[in-house]
């Protein structure tokens, strides 16, 4: 199987990948893809389309393309190079917390401003993916955890192929792998929710002012830390010391969201996740998601995720589970 093969993966399929492209590459999937696209970009620069929304990714940058969306993606114009990691996935619904202020048109993501010192680790996580991807039971006795990366001479954890060696015809491309087994989707889902909780917790969403932009982040990691506390606007605002009529104003101007839609949508994201690991019934998740009753925590969350917890919860595991 070819990269070419693994173009437009069916939605089922999870595939992580490594290129390091010269100027002239592209993709372009007019029906989009059926699954979401991750894109770290770790030198050179690129250039993404999808919907409305266009832009240029560099060194440091977190591109999340949604699904079904037609998108074009290339080097940019000009570069003499794009070297990136990309996962086509399918996302769990906690994760939206942390996309939710990169949000742009057309279903993209795009997270910038990644601080330096977290690239390695960034890294990292996406070299265990790529040997998570072929991970099997039989495997676990004789796997060395991935601790470091490994340099170019170095063999990497035993019985695991190097990220570091493994190029194509070009030497470009190091082999994609695609995802096989239970027990490897869930590491390699593992080391995609290091990399977005890295970049998007570290980064700072374009055009936020920086003292403005500090005090709602700590609003907004005191709801994701406690989402079933009794939050209110006026508690709230006492964290960051400001009146609850600035506060409400600077947190809206912030996020486009007023503080208890803030708060809602935490509880709701929380709840989800409760009912994707947990065997809690659907009264106790939410009580220990803040909701005051059952009724009004499937309300919210049929608003949020277009249908009740039962269903959601029947979705994500098959008859018999």
């Amino acid at each position: 199987m070819t990269a070419e093969d693994l173009s437009v993966p069916a939605a089922e399929l999870m595939i992580v990948g490594h290129y390091d492209k010269a100027p002239g590459y592209a993709t372009r999937r007019p029906g989009g893809s059926p699954s979401w696209l991750l894109l770290w970009t770790e030198a050179g620069s690129g250039a993404v389309e999808q919907g409305g929304a266009s832009f240029e990714v560099g060194e440091g940058d977190l591109a999340v393309l949604r699904s079904g969306v037609a998108q074009h993606y290339r080097v940019r114009q000009g570069a003499e190079r794009w070297r990136f990691w990309w996962v086509h996935f399918q996302p769990r619904a906690s994760w939206a917390a942390w996309l939710g202020p990169y949000a742009r048109e057309g279903g993209c993501h795009l997270v910038t401003g990644v601080p330096r010192a977290v690239h390695p680790r960034i890294d990292l996580a996406f070299q265990r993916a790529l040997q998570d991807a072929r991970w099997t039971p039989d495997m676990a006795s004789s796997v060395t955890a991935l601790t470091a990366a490994p340099g170019p001479a170095d063999p990497g954890p035993a019985g695991m192929p190097d990220p570091t060696a493994a190029t194509g015809p070009d030497g470009g491309v190091r082999v994609p792998a695609v995802v096989v087994g239970g027990a490897a989707r869930e590491l390699v889902l593992g080391a995609v929710a290091e990399v977005l909780v890295l970049a998007t917790a570290s980064a700072r969403p374009e055009g936020k002012g920086e003292e403005g932009d500090e005090r709602v982040r700590r609003v907004l990691a005191r709801i994701a830390a406690e989402p079933g506390a009794p939050h209110s606007v006026a508690s709230l605002a006492r964290t960051v010391a400001l009146s609850p009529s600035r506060f409400a104003h600077l947190f809206a101007e912030e996020t486009g969201q007023t503080p208890m839609q803030a708060v809602r949508r935490a509880r709701v994201r929380h709840a989800a996740s409760l009912l994707e690991v947990t065997d809690m019934d659907v009264g106790q998740v939410a009580a220990a998601s803040g909701f005051v009753s059952p009724f009004h925590f499937s309300r919210a969350f049929r608003r949020e995720y277009g249908l009740p917890p039962r269903d959601y919860r029947a979705r994500l595991r098959p008859a018999g589970d």
